[in-house]
């Protein structure tokens, strides 16, 4: 069901963009956990986990630029608030069955808002940076299925995927 001007909070009452106050919001524990894939050719895959990538370590260099990401978040989107993040977490588990990388990103904070887009954002950029690191030996790698799996926290509550 589609919401009108009234109900959407990032509109103003002329239908232009706004940022959302939040200052009359309680602060509450908030997390929220994201998912990604990248699929690439396994010979890929056996090179990223030999470590024989010509730029270097990949899993290391795609968890730093998620981490990197979530907290540059209100920078890159424009209505997002800026958050002072309690940990950020970026997880990549090669998956022989794809082939390829999955991505899971854990984002907390005690605040008025929550901390999804930081947790997409987050697998995002990793994965964007592992195709970066591997593109000269493929290409062909495709950037997967990112998405939002859980959030807690706030007036809202929990939201689980599947579960709505």
């Amino acid at each position: 069901m589609a919401k009108t001007n009234s109900e959407l909070t990032h509109l103003d009452e002329a239908g232009h963009a706004s940022m959302v106050n939040v200052g009359m919001k309680a602060d509450t524990e908030r997390c929220a956990i994201a998912t990604g894939k990248v699929r690439m050719n396994a010979t890929t895959l056996a090179l990223i986990m030999e470590g024989s990538m010509p730029k270097g370590d990949v899993f290391a260099v795609a968890r730093i630029a998620g981490i990197q990401a979530a907290k540059q978040c209100s920078n890159l989107i424009p209505l997002c608030h800026l958050l002072l993040l309690n940990s950020v977490q970026v997880d990549l588990e090669p998956d022989p069955s794809l082939p390829g990388v999955q991505i899971t990103s854990t984002c907390r904070v005690m605040g008025k808002t929550g901390v999804e887009m930081e947790a997409l954002t987050a697998v995002s950029v990793a994965a964007l940076t592992l195709y970066d690191m591997c593109k000269a030996a493929d290409r062909g790698m495709s950037i997967e299925d990112i998405r939002l799996e859980t959030k807690t926290g706030g007036a809202s509550g929990t939201w689980q995927r599947g579960a709505e």
